[in-house]
């Protein structure tokens, strides 16, 4: 596996790949990977021929009062997981290196799709996802990109610069990775004791809880939403930040499930902020 640490590394490997022919994937992640990230990286690996992975902890994506410092850098251990795919090359730049001095030029997707759910929390946020999404895609030449569905909201916006930028690059979303318990996994996870990891099963439980009623023939938004709140609201150590829901992938407000519906939370459990979902009425594609 190459470790690619400058853009002209990375732009000099994809040169490469792709005067051999050769399709590529991209899995941009943030590190501290888990087996969730696998299951993108594994994905990739059976649909392209060249599998570039970025382990980069994005600056621009973070707001003041977030945890940029202390998000977890463990570049080795990642690698050592890398390799079990196995991964082809990772691009692990220095922040100077995406942003050198005098870099002035993001990508802002506007319009009501960046300001509900994560958009309405982390004000920014999205603006760095996709300013470090589109200069991952154009550094690594990739035909397909690939995203999980824990993160659906930032799937659409992907999907949406994409398509409004004529980026020809396929954006690949893959069910969410769950632990045994339930619980989505997340490096996030790492931040809560066993207690709190063991309180953290309320969000997948309230999920299944609103997906059993709507299998059953609950059709009505709010119901499924109350349905999603008051189970949540059953765990003492947890604290309801959004318990929401739109038509997907468009995101757009809905009353009744007549067509794929994302059924959306995020929740803090101690001091950490966790998102879960549910499609409902389709598959997560």
């Amino acid at each position: 596996m190459k470790v690619l640490k400058t853009v002209a590394e990375i732009q000099a490997f994809a040169k490469q790949m792709k005067d051999e022919g050769k399709t590529i994937g991209l899995v941009p992640t943030m590190g501290a990977l888990h087996e969730g990230h696998l299951t993108l990286m594994r994905r990739a690996r059976q649909e392209n021929d060249v599998v570039i992975v970025s382990d980069f902890v994005n600056p621009v994506q973070f707001g003041p009062n977030e945890d940029y410092d202390k998000y977890p850098r463990v570049f080795d251990a990642d690698c050592e997981k890398m390799e079990t795919v196995p991964v082809d090359a990772v691009f692990h730049p220095e922040p100077s290196e995406m942003y050198p001095e005098g870099y002035c030029t993001y990508v802002n997707v506007e319009g009501d799709l960046t300001h509900k759910l994560c958009g309405a929390q982390r004000p920014g946020h999205f603006r760095g996802v996709a300013t470090v999404v589109t200069k991952l895609m154009n550094l690594s030449r990739a035909d397909h990109a690939y995203f999980g569905q824990k993160d659906a909201q930032q799937v659409s916006v992907v999907r949406r610069f994409v398509k409004d930028l004529n980026i020809n690059v396929e954006i690949v979303m893959v069910p969410i990775c769950r632990e045994e318990s339930g619980l989505a996994r997340s490096s996030r996870n790492r931040y809560m004791s066993d207690t709190e990891k063991a309180a953290a099963v309320i969000l997948s439980k309230s999920l299944r809880k609103a997906k059993d009623a709507f299998e059953a023939g609950e059709k009505d938004v709010e119901t499924l939403k109350k349905i999603t709140s008051d189970e949540i609201k059953t765990e003492p150590l947890a604290t309801i930040d959004y318990v929401d829901a739109y038509t997907y992938p468009a995101l757009e407000p809905i009353k009744t499930v007549t067509e794929p519906v994302l059924l959306a939370i995020a929740v803090k459990i101690g001091k950490t902020r966790l998102i879960d979902n549910v499609i409902l009425g389709g598959d997560a594609k």
